[in-house]
C-alpha cells in the first residue's frame, strides 16, 4: 500500500530534520523555500520534491505540515493554499499557535472537506534531526489515528489531548510553566545581585537542589557560563506565547494575574531591544538586570 503524500512548509530549525525523517520513512515529501534555501536544497537531494507556490504543494499532498511563528502565518498559508487542497486533506499544524485561530481555522477547512490537527513541538533541533521530538496532539480520533504513521516519523513521544485545538492549549500551558521560571530566574538573579550575592553563588546553592530541573540548566547556561545559544528560543516568540496565553485565558473567563507578569517581563525584554532573531530566552536576565541598574551578567564574574 503506497504511503500518504506529506507536504512541508516551514523546514527551518525544526523543520528541516522533521521533515527529513518523514522522507527517510519513505513518504513522498514536497518542500517549499522561504527565505533559507539550504534546507531545501539538502531535502531535494533527498528525494524531495520542491514546489513552485503554496497552491502547488497543496494541490499535491494528502497530509500538510506547517511550521510557522505564529498564527498570523498559519493563517496566511492556509489561505494561500485552501482552493487547491484536495478534499479529505489533512493539515497539521506544529506551531504555537493561539487556540481560537486554531478553531476558526479547523471550521473553515471542514466547510472545504479536509480537516485540522495541531502538533506542537517540543524539544530542540538536534532532537527534530533524530527524529526524537515531543508533541501533543489535538484531532478527532479518526484524524488521529490517520497522521500518527507520520508523525512517528520525526516523534519520539507523542501525546493524544482530544479534538482539535487541545494540543495548542497544553503547548501554552507548558510554555507558561517554563516562560515563568525564565521570568522568575531573571528576576530573582536580579535581586540577588542586588544585595550582594553573585550569580556562582546563587547558582551554588540552587543547582542539584529540589529547586533544579532541566529548564534551569539550560537557562543558567548562559547566566553562568556565557553560553549564548543555551535556549534558542527568542524573546519575541516568549512574548507572543503569552499573549496567546492572555488570550486563551481571556476566551475562558479566567484570572491569569501570573501569566500578565511573565508576559510583562518578555514584552519589557523585547520593548529594550531584546527583539533580534538571536536575542534568546536566558538572554532575559540581561534585560532585567539593566532595568534594575546592573551591567550585563558578563561583567558580573
Amino acid at each position: 500500500m503506497s504511503k500518504e503524500s506529506v507536504g512541508f512548509v516551514g523546514v527551518g530549525l525544526m523543520g528541516h530534520g522533521m521533515a527529513k525523517n518523514i522522507l527517510k520513512a519513505g513518504h513522498p515529501l514536497h518542500v517549499i523555500a522561504h527565505r533559507n534555501r539550504e534546507p531545501v536544497k539538502d531535502l531535494v537531494a533527498g528525494g524531495a520534491i520542491e514546489a513552485a507556490s503554496l497552491a502547488e504543494l497543496a494541490a499535491a499532498c494528502d497530509i500538510i505540515h506547517i511550521c510557522a511563528p505564529g498564527s498570523a502565518q498559519v493563517e496566511a498559508i492556509i489561505a494561500a493554499m485552501l482552493p487547491s487542497l484536495r478534499n479529505g486533506t489533512v493539515v497539521i499544524d506544529c506551531s504555537t499557535s493561539d487556540p481560537t485561530s486554531t478553531a476558526r481555522l479547523a471550521e473553515t477547512l471542514e466547510g472545504k472537506g479536509c480537516f485540522m490537527a495541531d502538533a506542537p513541538l517540543g524539544g530542540t533541533p538536534v532532537q527534530a534531526e533524530a527524529g526524537e521530538l515531543a508533541t501533543m496532539v489535538g484531532a478527532s480520533d479518526e484524524v488521529f489515528s490517520r497522521v500518527r504513521p507520520v508523525i512517528e516519523c520525526w516523534a519520539g513521544a507523542m501525546v493524544h489531548m482530544g479534538p482539535s485545538g487541545t494540543g495548542h492549549k497544553m503547548k501554552l500551558l507548558n510554555n507558561f510553566l517554563s516562560l515563568g521560571y525564565g521570568a522568575l530566574y531573571a528576576e530573582a538573579l536580579a535581586l540577588s545581585r542586588k544585595v550582594g550575592l553573585s550569580v556562582a553563588q546563587f547558582d551554588s546553592v540552587i543547582r542539584g537542589s529540589r529547586m533544579d530541573c532541566g529548564f534551569y540548566q539550560t537557562f543558567m547556561g548562559y547566566a553562568v557560563e556565557g553560553n549564548v545559544e543555551a535556549h534558542k528560543f527568542t524573546l519575541t516568540n516568549a512574548y507572543k506565547d503569552m499573549r496567546y496565553l492572555a488570550s486563551m485565558a481571556d476566551a475562558a473567563g479566567v484570572s491569569n494575574p501570573i501569566g500578565a507578569a511573565v508576559k510583562n517581563s518578555y514584552a519589557e525584554a523585547t520593548n529594550m531591544g531584546g527583539s533580534g532573531p538571536e536575542d534568546y530566552v536566558p538572554h532575559l536576565v540581561d534585560f532585567i538586570a539593566k532595568a534594575n541598574g546592573l551591567e550585563p551578567r558578563k561583567d558580573d564574574a
